[in-house]
């Protein structure tokens, strides 16, 4: 597979809202919003990074990152999510590329660090954890997870863009 890890295009939009739908279609703890989630951020002018796998001519996979608003007035850091992989594509890598290329990205964008809700047994091979000063409401700690890239971890509650409660 010669996979290509890229930037979006404009023409990928839809693309993008396909596999990103059938990523989550049998997914357990999700509201099947993750497309409509992308679109809303894409439409805010709130998707700061997002990047697709590419096996040409198909997309198979995506990632999206947006800034989030942490209590304390810490700037520079983002929230991760969602990262999408269709399902013939899945548990083969590409998940793992994307994060390793959305982690670096961020980085030399100047961020500060990045949170996630996701599953701490993935999650934490990138080097996220789950910190207690870092809260997200009605979220049980373990799920939500930072990794910083300055060394400094801020405390507070986190709060996401309103395009995280996109229903359509």
């Amino acid at each position: 597979m010669s996979l290509l890890i890229r930037r979006e295009h404009l023409s990928d939009e839809a693309a993008i809202e396909t596999l990103t739908k059938a990523a989550f279609l049998d997914a357990p703890h999700t509201s099947h919003t993750e497309q409509f989630i992308v679109n809303a951020l894409r439409k805010a002018g709130m998707l700061s990074l997002s990047l697709v796998a590419e096996d040409s001519p198909d997309l198979i996979g995506h990632v999206a990152a947006s800034p989030v608003v942490i209590s304390d007035g810490t700037r520079g850091w983002y929230g991760l999510g969602p990262l999408s992989v269709v399902p013939g594509h899945q548990r083969r890598g590409t998940g793992a590329q994307l994060m390793t290329a959305a982690l670096e990205a961020l980085r030399n964008q100047g961020a500060q660090g990045c949170v996630l809700l996701g599953d701490p047994a993935y999650y934490s091979r990138f080097g996220f954890r789950p910190e207690p000063g870092l809260i997200l409401a009605g979220v049980p700690p373990e799920y939500f997870q930072a990794i910083s890239f300055s060394g400094s971890l801020p405390a507070g509650n986190v709060s996401y863009h309103k395009a995280f409660d996109a229903r359509e």
